[in-house]
């Protein structure tokens, strides 16, 4: 169990839902997609890019500073969504707190950019070794906000955010700080990534009104579409009277693979790491699970059955935010525990077009958060409402 509940005092995300928790709110309770049909390299595909105002504020923190004109999107994403979250928490720039923001691709226009000129012209750029670092996402977060405390970048794919959060949870209590700042940054449309999704035949080739049918179990073909978001949150030490949620319970696993991107029919990972987050709260139940749920046939289907075998007649309400704003890589498992916050917080229950649940009304006291990447690396992460 954790030694004490750890307080979200703050949360903030830019992403196609939009670039303020009540704007996002508001994009949840509506009944649209956040997709558009965009010309990436040679062709034209779904995507969910930032929305309009969010990109013109992305441009101009570019142009603010000459260091910040050869940043990567991501890179820029993480900044602005820092800057945002830490005066929601209320803390200062220049104070300690620890930084840990990962990212599944890290500077993926940038590196398709200076390989392009390194194959015409034979040579690589200055810039191009350190401003494709993964680590450059934490770095320049840690700098601009001249942050005191440690400062951590990591990839694990698309679980990478959750995972940071994870890793803020053992730096919290072990004494070596009192607060961190976590989450995820990604900056995926781009031709090279898209192809690679593509190569992997799972991007959405749909052509009805639901591009990604992420949490529709009977779909017969694979419908991930990809996005661009950062999602960050602030942990404290304790329960703070600002707390948004309480982290109660985490949970983490992997599974052998017989492939690299395969995972077993019932996603043993996941059945392992509910049960664990489950155990560390202390609880046998929970009220909603935000899944991750990538749109994919074997992806949303071995998550559904893992959650069967977990907990059996007493099924959660189950959603996913994928059907509306796509796969974000590594940001996406803080947007679903965003989404999983305002549910709490907002005491409603967001469904999807495509699952029935059964029951909406009971009130809203746990939310579990899942996610996993390739290489079957899952989380899952229990929040308790802040006012029970």
């Amino acid at each position: 169990m954790l030694k004490e509940p750890i307080s979200i005092t703050a949360l903030s995300s830019i992403s196609s839902l939009g670039g303020g928790a009540q704007e996002v709110w508001n994009s949840y309770l509506n009944e649209n997609h956040c997709f558009s049909k965009l010309e990436i390299g040679k062709q034209e595909v779904w995507a969910s890019p930032l929305n309009k105002e969010v990109q013109k504020s992305i441009e101009t923190l570019r142009q603010s500073d000459h260091k910040y004109k050869d940043l990567d999107d991501s890179v820029l994403f993480a900044i602005y969504t820092a800057r945002k979250v830490i005066q929601e928490a209320g803390w200062k720039s220049g104070s300690n707190f620890g930084v840990n923001i990962g990212s599944s691709r890290g500077a993926t226009s940038l590196f398709e950019k200076y390989h392009q000129e390194f194959l015409e012209q034979g040579k690589s750029s200055t810039l191009s070794s350190p401003t494709t670092t993964l680590g450059n996402i934490s770095s320049w977060v840690a700098h601009d906000l001249k942050s005191k405390g440690p400062e951590i970048s990591h990839s694990i794919t698309c679980s990478t955010a959750l995972h940071a959060l994870l890793n803020a949870v053992a730096w919290i209590q072990s004494g070596l700080t009192d607060k961190f700042l976590v989450g995820g940054s990604e900056a995926p449309l781009t031709p090279f990534t898209i192809a690679q999704m593509q190569a992997l035949k799972i991007y959405s080739r749909e052509t009805d009104t639901h591009p990604c049918k992420a949490m529709d179990l009977k779909k017969n073909q694979n419908t991930m579409v990809l996005g661009e978001a950062a999602a960050l949150a602030c942990l404290e030490k304790g329960e703070k009277s600002n707390a948004l949620a309480l982290v109660a319970g985490i949970g983490y696993a992997t599974e052998p693979l017989e492939h690299s991107v395969s995972i077993s029919t019932d996603a043993q990972c996941f059945q392992d790491s509910m049960k664990m987050a489950l155990k560390s709260a202390g609880i046998d139940k929970v009220d909603a699970i935000v899944m991750h749920a990538p749109g994919t046939i074997k992806g949303d289907l071995t998550e559904y059955n893992a959650i069967k075998k977990v907990f059996g007649e007493s099924m959660p309400f189950l959603t996913t935010n994928k059907w509306k704003v796509g796969h974000t890589f590594g940001a996406s498992g803080l947007l679903s525990l965003e989404l999983a916050v305002l549910m709490l917080q907002y005491q409603q229950y967001i469904p999807t077009p495509f699952y029935q649940n059964k029951n909406e009304q009971k009130k809203l006291g746990t939310v579990m958060v899942n996610a996993v990447g390739f290489g079957g690396n899952a989380v899952s992460i229990l929040l308790k409402s802040s006012n029970p």
